[in-house]
């Protein structure tokens, strides 16, 4: 908001100076501004001049102090200086970073979101694990990292669908129903051989003990699909349980067998043999992806006439396309990044533009206590669950933690911290942020004082109280907000929203424990509160938006 008025009055003073002669007409286009790294550079920058000057081979420093002639003259700058070869630095009267206090009160929830992807049919895929077994907590990364990213996209106005791909075909179903079926057989009695590469978590015992509750003996002579069938809907019940607790939600199942029942694998070898883009090697049929910029062409039908995992995922992905979705979204383990550029390739061989695919790839998560990793669960095999997690430190924790590093980064998840209700722990250091703005509020209800309005945060006088420097830090984090929301929207990168939100409750942390809010001067009070009620907003707001509650009590 704020950053749009200064690039508004630097164009117009960009295109006051073109009636003068001072540059070309067209150099409004060069009014780019940033926010400079350091404080003392001021509030905003524009490297104008310097980008004016090349084109009209004049010295930068001539054409920026004309340009601070210019600024010079508007209200809304205590002061404008030039630095270095050219810079234009910017420095606001602290009046004008209070003008963010009627936005915030006058948009309340809406506050952070804006228009940037109106029209946008965004679809973002996550999670997609396969019905084999609970949710680990990679699985659990990703399914945080989508769900934050599809808030984050919503806020910024984009038209979102969340996709979940249920792979329930190929060979890993039938190990499963293998698995499920030597199960039962032993606890009946039977004999029985339990696949060398079976699933062998406890949950495939309980998967057939309810089984053999059901039906008994009969099992004895059951078709494989009966085993295949049950086990894989009570994974998937069992799936979808666990991410309705942590709050997660789909609008839209794709079931990997409506690939091969509706022939669509066939389609996309036909369509690509048509291209000359597919031949026959060892009894298998190969993909030429070495002429879309592959070191070697892949394999997408085996010898045994099983497609490989990358002819599935481009056929999905083609529908996707059809679907008539702008931006194709998908949250990727890191164990994935050999095969993506293989299902892109396939995606431009079937003339389809892969820029409107963009895939996150995340690392997995180690989790520490104690100083020390955590290996294994012991009722769910050889990993630790959501479920567990979640039972151990709770839902908001483990999606602070989880968002607390870029994707790429590998995450070290210290459980001891997550449950410490100290300010070492950042999640809880934030929500207490939003709980002792709650209790000011409380506070002023029980002196008597009623809360500020609306119209008083437009009230100039009573803003023109916010004066001190660390309130003038609080209101530049408030203006900062919504481009940060529009940004991590474009980046796909929610863990900015996370940086933000620790900032800006150390900025209010610190501004508490040196200032009262509620003194003897009431005016002063006023304005002190209106700040407060704005932050409590803000909080509130960056915390829905990476799905965490806002406590009003700690």
């Amino acid at each position: 908001m704020i950053k749009s008025q200064v690039k508004a009055c630097l164009e117009r003073c960009v295109a006051l100076g073109a009636q003068q002669g001072y540059w070309p007409e067209d150099a409004a286009k060069s009014c780019g501004i940033e926010v400079p790294k350091r404080a003392e550079q001021g509030d905003f920058s524009t490297n104008f001049a310097m980008m004016t000057a090349g084109r009209m081979q004049a010295r930068a420093r001539d054409l920026a102090a004309r340009l601070v002639e210019l600024l010079a003259r508007e209200p809304m700058f205590a002061k404008v200086e030039i630095a270095g070869p050219g810079f234009v630095n910017f420095f606001l009267k602290p009046s004008i970073w209070a003008q963010v206090l009627a936005p915030v009160y006058g948009q309340d929830e809406k506050f952070g979101c804006s228009e940037t992807g109106v029209g946008k049919r965004v679809l973002v895929e996550f999670v997609s694990a396969n019905p084999t077994g609970p949710l680990s907590v990679g699985h659990g990364r990703n399914a945080v990292l989508g769900d934050a990213i599809a808030r984050v996209l919503t806020a910024a106005g984009y038209t979102v669908q969340r996709e979940y791909y249920f792979n329930d075909a190929g060979r890993q179903m039938r190990v499963l129903g293998a698995s499920t079926r030597a199960r039962c057989m032993e606890l009946l009695g039977l004999p029985s051989e339990f696949p060398e590469d079976g699933y062998q978590g406890g949950y495939i015992y309980d998967i057939a003990k309810d089984l053999v509750a059901a039906k008994g003996q009969a099992l004895r002579d059951a078709p494989d699909q009966l085993f295949i069938e049950q086990a894989r809907e009570a994974i998937f019940q069992d799936i979808q349980n666990t991410l309705a607790r942590i709050g997660i939600r789909f609008d839209s199942y794709f079931n990997e067998r409506s690939l091969y029942e509706q022939g669509l694998l066939e389609k996309v070898v036909a369509d690509l043999r048509a291209r000359d883009l597919v031949y026959e090697k060892d009894n298998a049929t190969w993909f030429k992806s070495s002429a879309f910029g592959q070191e070697q062409d892949r394999v997408i039908i085996k010898s045994s006439g099983e497609p490989t995992y990358r002819l599935p995922d481009i056929a999905y992905h083609r529908e996707k396309f059809a679907r008539g979705f702008d931006w194709m979204i998908n949250i990727f383990g890191s164990d994935h990044i050999a095969t993506v550029p293989d299902v892109l390739a396939g995606l431009r061989a079937l003339g389809l533009d892969d820029s409107r695919v963009t895939v996150v790839l995340y690392q997995f998560v180690t989790l520490m206590r104690g100083g020390k990793q955590v290996k294994m669960s012991t009722r769910r095999a050889t990993f630790v669950t959501v479920d567990e997690l979640v039972d151990e430190v709770g839902s908001d924790a483990m999606r602070f933690f989880f968002l607390m590093r870029k994707p790429d980064n590998l995450i070290e998840f210290d459980l001891d911290l997550a449950k410490q209700q100290s300010q070492e722990n950042p999640v809880y250091y934030v929500q207490y942020a939003h709980a002792r703005l709650c209790s000011i509020e409380r506070q002023a209800k029980e002196l008597g004082v009623a809360l500020p309005t609306a119209a008083e945060a437009g009230d100039t006088a009573l803003l023109g109280r916010l004066d001190l420097p660390e309130e003038l830090t609080l209101l530049k984090m408030l203006a900062a907000y919504p481009e940060l929301i529009a940004d991590a929207a474009r980046d796909l990168a929610p863990h900015r929203l996370v940086f933000y939100l620790m900032e800006l409750a150390g900025a209010f942390h610190s501004y508490y424990n040196r200032h009262k809010v509620l003194g003897e001067d009431a005016e002063l009070s006023r304005a002190r509160l209106l700040l407060a009620g704005a932050l409590k907003k803000v909080l509130r707001n960056g915390l829905a938006l990476i799905g965490l509650t806002a406590p009003e009590r700690m």
